[in-house]
């Protein structure tokens, strides 16, 4: 804590002295400032420039520099501030004028002639104005249009990828900070691009007035002679503008750099080095025609012969290096061919029945090759931690193997052997689906999405970023597999948890809260009757982390209440809360189906007693007509873009559920035991005779 403090008064001091700066900026403007301390401030605007263009060079995304828009507005102020200080004291001292900074600009730098230093100022305007400033202006403005359009659809693919279980809630934050603060961005890039124009027309404005006011005053007023009126005022004005326009083209420079690289992966040196010089031919071939040049009369032989043979010898030594790495890649190749167990499938592993597999075609094989680039194995990893996190459900471990049966493209997912999801894959190709906002069509081949069995479309990667820009959810390849093993893990959850998964969350309970444990051993409830309770949680989709109020509850009720239906309830009671918290919305506003009192009438008739517990015996051409009506209020519920909700009473909650649940699988139904007072009921829809 004693090291921090120094630290924190160190910034709040550098937050005044930049506020005492931006006033001093504003006082420069009107109190005249002696000549050794404009030449001070001439200099700390040449830094600021070069700094802010280095630092513009080496970043790797445009939002690390957030503040650039307001460091732009502040630096064009500061510049105008001392281009007008200048100005003071060039035209109240005239000849006697002693900046140096500004006297070598105006001797010196353009040999002390003013013609032509006033041809090189105007081809820096030109060149800023029209070149740099205006293709700046016109790139700040289509990104900030383009990222505004593009947000949703990147709030979208962070939502997939979260409920996919590829980020964590934290990773998922902190993207759509960033997606906020890149349309910020350039939004505000896009207004303070107008700032560098303005700095450029100011500038030639200021050099013109300085020169004819020079005149007057040298001539008028001092007396001076139309030579020496012209030589003085005009050097000076010159020098001062160039040590104006220099660092201003710097700034506009960077101001260019940074709307330009939306795409950069890495800094601007490292990506040119990358992408640029990775050609061994292209090197070559440019060697080649230097060298031709150098033999052709009348060009010089020297640089064109030397450039040549540089270009020449670095695509020579760059083809080397890619033959070394090849070789060395084949190499590992070869042996990890030869190397036994290292094969995608072991045989031994076909032998048992694996709670949970996922088996791929021959061509979906780089997917899980970390040699190749494939991330899918870490991709599950993830699923089984944010299973464990959504259900509470410690899940076991998902084999992948290859299975030669299967089309090369293709893969399923299978559930203790059975198979209960597949799909087909285009490799390096991208999925796109129209969440129901982009109007406009792409072209693509038409597909499925397999995890909820949307239409959609498979692009390719250089129709990735218009596709989200016109608001397509796109995902790539392994995503679309890591979706859909996320919802066959939530479908088919019930199924996978066994007695030994029950035990071991349990044992693992055991050790914080014995006495829990103790009191349901105590009740006589077997492992066999726990795991009864969490399977029918878990089949309608109900969280089971909170694993002290399920044992909790089934040790209060278990020794009177053996119904492990009846117990599921009282669980589901004791899980109100959080079960309310599940469907609610932010506002704690939950929208339901209610079910009228004549249904429930009707329902309650048809349940019979078994030693099996209840069941359901409705007359078919009754039953038919309640499941069409449930049907016909889903469908209308879906259009309006709700989930369906349905609350029933107590009584009938798990019967309705069991007919719901064939006809919608993602339906919830809730009884009114379970609403917490905090919770506003809103009725949305009605079942009714």
């Amino acid at each position: 804590m004693a090291k921090d403090i120094p630290n924190r008064v160190w910034w709040q001091r550098s937050d005044i002295l930049i506020a005492i700066g931006v006033i001093a900026v504003v006082l420069m403007l009107i109190i005249p400032i002696p000549a050794m301390l404009l030449d001070f401030l001439i200099a700390v605007n040449f830094a600021i420039g070069l700094i802010t263009l280095i630092t513009v060079m080496f970043m790797k995304r445009a939002i690390d520099l957030s503040v650039f828009p307001t460091l732009l507005l502040i630096s064009t102020v500061y510049r105008l501030a001392v281009n007008i200080s200048s100005t003071r004291l060039i035209l109240l001292k005239g000849p006697a004028f002693n900046g140096r900074i500004i006297r070598a600009f105006g001797q010196f730098v353009v040999g002390g002639n003013y013609v032509v230093g006033l041809i090189i100022f105007l081809i820096l305007v030109a060149v800023q104005f029209i070149v740099i400033t205006k293709g700046a202006t016109r790139v700040a403005e289509v990104a900030a249009r383009f990222t505004l359009d593009a947000m949703p659809g990147k709030q979208m693919a962070i939502d997939a990828d979260l409920s996919a279980g590829l980020i964590t809630e934290q990773e998922a934050i902190q993207k759509r900070i960033d997606i906020q603060r890149e349309a910020d961005f350039y939004g505000a890039m896009d207004g303070a691009s107008k700032f560098v124009q303005g700095d450029v027309k100011v500038g030639l404005l200021i050099t013109i007035i300085n020169i004819v006011g020079g005149l007057i005053i040298g001539m008028v007023m001092r007396h001076e002679t139309i030579k020496s009126a012209v030589t003085t005022y005009t050097m000076l004005t010159i020098g001062d503008g160039l040590v104006s326009q220099i660092p201003s083209l710097m700034m506009s420079t960077a101001t260019g750099i940074i709307v330009t690289r939306a795409v950069a992966m890495d800094d601007l040196g490292t990506e040119i080095t990358t992408q640029l010089l990775t050609q061994p031919r292209t090197l070559w071939i440019g060697a080649a025609f230097l060298l031709l040049l150098a033999v052709l009369p009348g060009f010089p032989k020297i640089p064109l012969i030397v450039l040549g043979s540089i270009l020449g010898s670095f695509g020579f030594y760059l083809r080397k290096g890619m033959q070394i790495e090849k070789a060395a890649k084949e190499a590992e190749e070869k042996k990890e061919e030869v190397t036994p167990g290292k094969g995608p499938e072991s045989v031994l592993g076909l032998l048992q029945i694996d709670p949970i597999a996922l088996e791929i075609g021959y061509n979906l094989i780089p997917l899980v090759d970390p040699n190749q680039g494939g991330d899918l194995l870490e991709r599950v990893t993830m699923i089984r931690r944010q299973s464990a996190i959504e259900l509470g459900l410690i899940f076991p471990p998902i084999r992948i193997r290859d299975n030669m049966k299967l089309e090369p493209s293709s893969y399923s997912i299978k559930i203790k052997g059975v198979e209960v999801g597949k799909g087909s894959i285009r490799m390096g190709k991208y999925l796109a689906m129209n969440p129901g906002t982009a109007t406009e069509e792409i072209e693509g081949e038409k597909t499925t999405e397999p995890a909820f069995g949307l239409s959609a479309l498979w692009i390719d990667e250089d129709k990735r970023q218009k596709a989200e820009r016109l608001g397509y959810t796109v995902v790539d390849a392994p995503s679309v597999i890591a979706t859909h093993l996320t919802e066959v893990i939530k479908q088919y959850a019930a199924e996978v948890l066994g007695r030994q998964d029950v035990k071991a969350l349990i044992d693992s309970l055991s050790k914080d809260y014995p006495a829990v444990v103790e009191e349901v051993n105590k009740s006589g409830a077997t492992i066999g009757d726990v795991q009864k309770v969490l399977k029918g949680l878990l089949r309608e989709g109900v969280s089971i982390r909170d694993l002290v109020t399920i044992m909790e509850t089934i040790a209060d009720y278990f020794p009177s209440v053996k119904d492990h239906e009846e117990l599921v309830e009282l669980v589901r009671q004791a899980l109100s809360r959080q079960i309310c918290q599940q469907y609610a919305d932010e506002q704690k506003r939950l929208s339901v189906i209610t079910v009228s009192k004549e249904v429930e009438e009707e329902i309650k008739s048809a349940i019979v007693e078994t030693e099996r517990g209840k069941q359901f015996a409705m007359e078919p051409s009754s039953q038919k007509k309640l499941i069409e009506r449930i049907r016909r209020e889903v469908q209308r519920i879906r259009e309006k873009g709700l989930k369906p909700v349905f609350l029933t009473s107590p009584e009938i909650r798990s019967i309705f559920s069991k007919i719901v649940s064939s006809i919608v699988p993602n339906a919830a139904v809730l009884s009114s035991f379970e609403i917490v007072p905090d919770i506003k009921l809103e009725a949305v829809g009605r079942i009714a005779m």
